[in-house]
């Protein structure tokens, strides 16, 4: 419904943006980063549209994109990219040796990019392969001890980081989130796929 001032209404008599600005608060959100000022100028052009999913999907696309424009100040320290120590966490974590194949799977990566990482961490020593007794097609893939004692020692470091990118929020704010962004992420994993055309 429009206004006699040309503004969207919801079935309150509120304008689009006021309704968004109020769903914002009761939700512990903030309204003034660049994603509500985003949605502020398509709800003036388009007040027909729900621009909800965008104050979600937005949102964590920005998140994403600052967190990647900071970088790892630990892990660039190390000498690795946060890919690179990916491969590496992934391979001691998991305590056992992985085909690149399990390792593509394990990082959430491609089989090339997996491919050029790992030759760039074995000519660095951190990583070493096995040919399988069976199919010589196969390598495995483990830590050498080098590779070890460099993810035990950078772990800790890049946790600290981590928490300070996050010191703005409270442990029940930081809690809330990590549970919806599981919530999101199990929705996604489970039915993103449907979504494709």
């Amino acid at each position: 419904m429009t206004g006699t001032d040309g503004r969207g209404m919801d079935g309150r008599g509120t304008t689009g943006a006021e309704a968004g600005g109020e769903a914002a608060h009761v939700a512990g959100g903030t309204t003034g980063d660049t994603v509500a000022e985003v949605v502020r100028q398509w709800r003036s052009v388009r007040p027909d549209l729900d621009t909800g999913p965008m104050e979600i999907i937005g949102r964590v696309n920005r998140c994403s994109a600052l967190l990647q424009q900071a970088e790892d100040a630990p892990l660039r320290h190390a000498g690795l990219s946060r890919p690179e120590f990916d491969l590496l966490g992934a391979l001691r974590r998991t305590g056992q040796e992985l085909t690149p194949s399990e390792l593509a799977r394990e990082t959430f990566s491609s089989g090339a990019a997996v491919t050029k990482r790992v030759k760039q961490l074995t000519e660095q020593g951190l990583v070493e392969r096995r040919g399988d007794d069976r199919d010589r097609r196969v390598a495995h893939l483990r830590l050498t001890d080098a590779g070890r004692e460099l993810v035990d020692a950078v772990l800790p470091e890049q946790l600290a980081y981590e928490a300070a990118v996050l010191s703005g929020l409270g442990a029940p704010e930081r809690g809330a989130l990590a549970g919806l962004l599981g919530d999101l992420l199990h929705h996604l994993e489970g039915r993103l796929g449907a979504l494709r055309v």
